[in-house]
Order: structure tokens, then C-alpha cells, then sequence
């Protein structure tokens, strides 16, 4: 399969993956209606909700969707594919292969920006929980008062029992995403629809001079209500992260033939629900329903937002994954949760960080409203970063020409920067916290990619290239015992300093030895024809180099068990495995600054030993260690 080719699924499962898409992809972009028209016409900028007023907005949040989803993403970023996956990492990879250049190349800096853009979804993945599950629960207010002092306990609740089951997986969960989301914008439609059939000139919205001149009318205030308006589009990065979930037509049928026309018709339901009665602006989404209906609705937004929850809940694990096997983040505990599903993972440091920020956000904004202030900036700055790197990724590996490339980007950026700047208000108010999260991973992204460079260019002072070693080995009587020793050494053309050491303290050497590299390769998963390398360097001594996509977990054992020559039988049981443990010390020695090595430090200390992660038999390992100076 070529590097950006994926086959698309065809028949029967294309349209199960498409139902389940609506559960997975849409969760988030779908529960925008609960609070966003409130926010663009509440009394935060001071604009009274006039039918003029509901016209322009209407008018925005059409456009907004037609440009940024319909087109930018869907038509566009989603060709951007890293072997069929999407999402901040695999553009960043796409755009600067990580194995093809050093820290502080020319390169480095997309990969800065890529690094920054994927360290903003950690925010993002904090509030939307937050925001999604309170705002649901507040329409508990809207049935009777009685229920306001309960709306943070329910709140918090709620969200303590989403973090809690997340180490069961979501594959049961996820069978009932789909149907339960479908019914959810069946929903949105209906309510949307009784109300612009009473009031049909919502539809003048469609005009995108309605837009113009909303912002002629009301100038600066005009223009902060992007930030607002943006809400609509905060679950556009799902599409292409999820592409490699889904694949590109089941996202793209799911939106242009349920999504896109239900949103449609719920926001244009809102705006002729306040046409007809300003007052209802304080919570147009549930004054919408009849009373009857209220208690049901509130049940039902719960469940959407849940599954909106889940949805960025489980981009974090994916996201954190591809960091730690791309080199970004050290070795965390991986669970799989599912053994058909590759995507479905549980990675609990990640999942408890996430709840006790979710708790907090909520307990210190205590209403949606609050939290929309937070809500926005991570994600236009994300946007923003995606516009660019899609359009080196456009020049540079679909050989787009120059003029071609820099009018899309033009057009886009446009868009993408008048949402962003209209977000940038809400930084003194909330804002500032996805970018201190934001600003947290980008350090430790950096800090770990930047040690473990400096690391391997201390100990490549002091590597013996392996042809004098092997120089070495046939001169010499070493005394060799049966079985196989497998030296794990990330430098292929050296000799692994735990061989040496191995040497030098027992005098013996294994009647096979195995040098083996692992690497980590900027696609997502490598065909297993391709998997493992072997080479023989004489005297029963065997260079072995074993690859893998970033979306792969490394099974040692099992891929040396593939490995089928009469000259290398590696029974488990007869087999070794010896790996250096580094001890990392600060030190004024160039290299990084002195807080940022102890920060690799504590950071190394706390990685998942390698005996786990990279599935070896903890009674088969041998460790010898080393301290090294960064």
C-alpha cells in the first residue's frame, strides 16, 4: 500500500461505520446547540437580540459550518492522510518525519508548531466535558427552580462516574453511540423544525449579507461575537483526527446527510423561537421544547454530551500514545480495552489528569456560561495551526503550485484568524487556562524530545562502532554459554553499551546474540511483511531491526517469534534479554537549561519501565546500568 493510500470501506459496514461515526466523530460539534446561539445573543457583548440581530448571526453560524467544516476540513484537510490517519501528530509527521531531521533544523519548527497545536486538544479535552455535561444539566433549572442547588453535585457526579469507567473500554459503549447520537439530531431537527415553519423568514439568513451587515451594524461588539459564533465549529478537528477510525466517506456522508441539515435546522428553530419572544435568549435550546417534553430532553442532552465526552476523552489517550511512540513523551502504561479495536486504549495517569481538571473547571466556573469564556481559544489556535501545516503538507507532497497553495491558505487563514482574534478577549477570562495547559505538555514535549537527543549524543561518545567489536570477537577466546542474549541499543551501527558492560563483569558471550533496534516510523502501521530485518554479522551474532507505526504498541517477543531461521531459533525460554538503565544527571554541562534536565529527569525516573512496555518476559530480563551526565 503506498504511503497515502487507504482503502475505503464498501457495502454494509461502510454505513455501520458511518452510524457509528455519528456517536464518535459528531458528539461534540452536536451538542454546540445547548449553549452556543445563547451565548452569541446573551448579555455578554451588549447586542439585543432584534430580529436583525438573530439574522446575522443565523447568517455566521450558517457560513461558519459551510466554510470550516463542509469545506476547509471535509473537502480539503481530511486528503491530508497519513496512510488513512488524521489528526495534529500525523500532519506534524507528514509535514516533518521525525526520523529525517535533528532538533533546531528548518523543519523543527513545524514540528514546533504541530507539537503546540496537539498540546492545545489537552485543553480542549478538559473543558469540553466540563462545558458539555454542566450546560446539560442546567436545563434542569428551566423545569423547576427547586433543582439549582443541585446542578454542580449532578454535574460533578456525572463526570466522576464517565472518568471511573473509562478503564472498561468503550466497545460495549460505543454500540450504543451511534443510534443514541442519531436520535439525539433527529431531536435537534424536529425542535428545530416546528419553530421554523411558524417563522420561515429565518431563512433570509442564508444570505451572507445578513453577516456583512451585522458587522457593519454593530462594529467591535459585532465582531467579538465570533468568538461565540465559534462554538458552532469546536468539533471540526474531530473529523479529520477520527479519519483513521471511520475513513474519509462514512464522516463525509454521516455530515452532509444528518449533521450538517439538523444543526441547520435547530439553530435557524432558535433563532425564530427568539424572533417571536426575546425573553426565550436565556436558554433557547430547551424553551424550544414543550413542557411536556423538558424532562425527557434534559435526559437525552446528558447522554449526548456524555458521548460527546467520551469522544475527546478517548482523542487524548489516541493523542498521548502517538507522542510517547514518536518520542514526544516517555513510556506511559497503555491499556487496551478491546481486542479487535487498535484505537481502543486506556491510559490512566492521562484519564485521572482529566477528571480532577474537568471537577476543577467545573467547581471554579460553575456555569457554562462562565465556561464558554475558557472555551475557544486552544481551539481557533489550532485551526490556525492546521491551515499552515496542511498547506506545506498541499506543496510539498501533493505538488500544488505555489500561487494555488497560498490562495487557499489565504482564504482560510481569513476565516480562521477572525475567529481567533475574537477569542483572544476571552484570555483574561477564562481563556488562559487551555493555554497554561497547553503551554505545560508543549514543555514536556520539547523537554523530552530535546533530553533524549542530547542523551543519545553523550552516549554516542562513547559507542564502539560494531565492526570493531566484531573485530574484537573473532580474535578473542570468550568463554560462550548456551541460549540467546537479546542487547536492546537504539543505535543501530553501534554496539550496545549493556553487551559491553555485559563483557567486561562476566567474560562470557551467549551462542547467539542479538542486536536489536526498534523504531518507530511516521506512518501509522507497519505492514508485518515489513516488520523485522535480520542481518548476520558472524560469530553467531545477528543485527535485528524490528519497526513500527506510531499508532502501534512494540510485542518484542512476539515479533522475534516470526522470525524464522534455522541459524537463529529463539525459543522463549532459551532467550535473554539485557537492557541498559541509564541514570540521568543534571549538570552545567551544555545541553539544555538546568530546570528543563531536572525536568528530564523526573520525567525519566517516572517512565514505564521498558521491560513492560515493550512486552518482555520480566523473568527473562537483565539490566545493567549506567549514570550519564546531561
Amino acid at each position: 500500500m503506498s504511503e497515502n493510500q487507504h482503502q475505503e470501506p464498501t457495502g454494509r459496514y461502510f454505513y455501520v461505520l458511518a452510524l457509528t461515526a455519528l456517536g464518535v466523530v459528531y458528539g461534540d460539534i452536536g451538542t454546540s446547540p445547548i449553549y452556543a446561539i445563547r451565548e452569541a445573543l446573551g448579555h455578554h457583548y451588549g447586542l439585543s437580540p432584534s430580529r436583525e440581530n438573530v439574522l446575522g448571526v443565523l447568517s455566521l453560524i450558517f457560513w461558519a459550518l459551510v466554510i470550516v467544516i463542509s469545506i476547509k476540513y471535509l473537502l480539503f484537510v481530511m486528503r491530508a492522510d497519513n496512510r488513512g490517519e488524521g489528526g495534529m501528530i500525523a500532519l506534524t509527521a507528514l509535514v516533518a518525519p521525525p526520523r529525517r531531521m535533528r532538533v533546531g533544523s528548518r523543519r523543527w519548527t513545524l514540528v514546533l508548531i504541530g507539537l503546540f497545536g496537539a498540546s492545545l486538544l489537552y485543553g480542549d479535552s478538559m473543558i469540553t466535558p466540563a462545558i458539555s455535561v454542566l450546560s446539560a444539566v442546567e436545563g434542569l433549572k428551566i423545569a423547576t427552580p427547586l433543582f439549582e442547588p443541585y446542578i454542580l453535585p449532578i454535574t460533578i457526579t456525572i463526570l466522576v462516574l464517565l472518568f471511573a469507567v473509562q478503564s472498561r473500554g468503550t466497545a460495549g459503549i460505543g454500540r450504543v453511540f451511534g443510534p443514541v447520537t442519531l436520535l439525539w439530531f433527529i431531536t435537534l431537527g424536529a425542535l428545530g423544525l416546528n419553530q421554523v415553519v411558524r417563522r420561515p423568514e429565518v431563512f433570509l439568513a442564508l444570505n451572507p449579507m445578513h453577516g456583512a451587515e451585522f458587522f457593519i451594524r454593530n462594529g467591535w461588539p459585532g465582531f467579538l461575537v465570533l468568538g461565540s459564533v465559534f462554538l458552532v465549529v469546536t468539533g471540526g478537528e474531530a473529523l479529520y483526527a477520527d479519519m483513521g477510525h471511520f475513513g474519509k466517506k462514512p464522516i463525509q456522508l454521516t455530515w452532509f446527510a444528518i449533521v450538517l441539515p439538523c444543526l441547520f435546522l435547530n439553530y435557524f428553530g432558535q433563532g425564530a423561537l427568539i424572533i417571536g419572544d426575546p425573553r426565550t435568549i436565556e436558554h433557547p435550546f430547551f424553551l424550544m421544547a414543550p413542557k411536556w417534553a423538558l424532562y425527557p430532553l434534559v435526559g437525552l442532552t446528558t447522554l449526548a454530551t456524555v458521548i460527546a465526552s467520551q469522544a475527546v476523552i478517548s482523542g487524548a489517550f489516541s493523542l498521548t500514545r502517538q507522542a510517547v511512540q514518536l518520542g514526544y513523551l516517555p513510556r506511559l502504561r497503555i491499556e487496551h480495552t478491546s481486542e479487535r479495536q487498535i484505537g481502543q486504549i486506556y491510559i490512566p495517569s492521562i484519564n485521572w489528569l482529566l477528571m480532577l481538571a474537568c471537577i476543577g473547571l467545573v467547581l471554579g466556573f460553575r456555569t457554562s456560561s462562565n465556561l464558554a469564556a475558557a472555551y475557544g481559544v486552544a481551539v481557533t489556535t489550532d485551526m490556525v495551526f492546521t491551515t499552515i501545516l496542511f498547506a506545506f503538507v498541499a506543496r510539498d507532497r501533493f505538488g500544488w503550485s505555489m500561487p494555488r497553495v497560498a490562495a487557499l491558505a489565504a482564504a482560510f487563514l481569513v476565516v480562521d484568524l477572525g475567529f481567533w482574534g475574537a477569542n483572544l478577549v476571552k484570555i483574561p477570562h477564562g481563556g488562559w487556562f487551555p493555554l497554561v495547559i497547553a503551554a505545560v505538555f508543549f514543555t514536556a514535549f520539547t523537554t523530552w524530545k530535546k533530553g533524549r537527543q542530547i542523551l543519545a549524543d553523550r552516549m554516542q561518545h562513547n559507542v564502539l562502532p560494531i565492526d570493531l567489536f566484531m573485530a574484537d570477537i573473532e580474535k578473542s577466546t570468550y568463554v560462550r554459554v548456551p541460549g540467546t542474549a537479546v542487547y536492546m541499543y537504539g543505535n543501530a551501527s553501534g554496539t550496545p553499551p549493556a553487551l559491553l558492560h555485559n563483557l567486561m563483569h562476566n567474560k562470557v558471550l551467549h551462542q547467539r546474540v542479538v542486536l536489536l533496534t526498534v523504531e518507530t516510523e511516521e506512518i501509522p502501521v507497519v505492514d508485518e511483511a515489513d516488520r523485522v530485518t535480520v542481518s548476520p554479522l558472524g560469530s553467531g551474532i545477528f543485527r535485528v531491526g524490528l519497526r513500527y507505526g506510531f499508532k502501534e504498541d512494540p510485542d518484542i517477543p512476539q515479533a522475534l517469534a516470526g522470525v524464522n531461521r534455522p541459524d537463529l531459533p529463539l525459543k522463549a525460554m532459551e532467550t535473554s534479554y539485557f537492557l541498559g538503565r541509564e541514570t540521568l544527571i543534571a549538570s552545567r554541562t551544555p545541553g539544555m537549561a538546568m530546570w528543563r534536565e531536572r525536568v528530564f529527569s523526573v520525567m525519566s525516573r517516572n517512565a514505564r519501565p521498558a521491560t513492560a512496555y515493550f512486552g518482555l518476559p520480566p523473568n527473562r530480563v537483565v539490566e545493567l546500568g549506567a549514570q550519564i551526565e546531561l
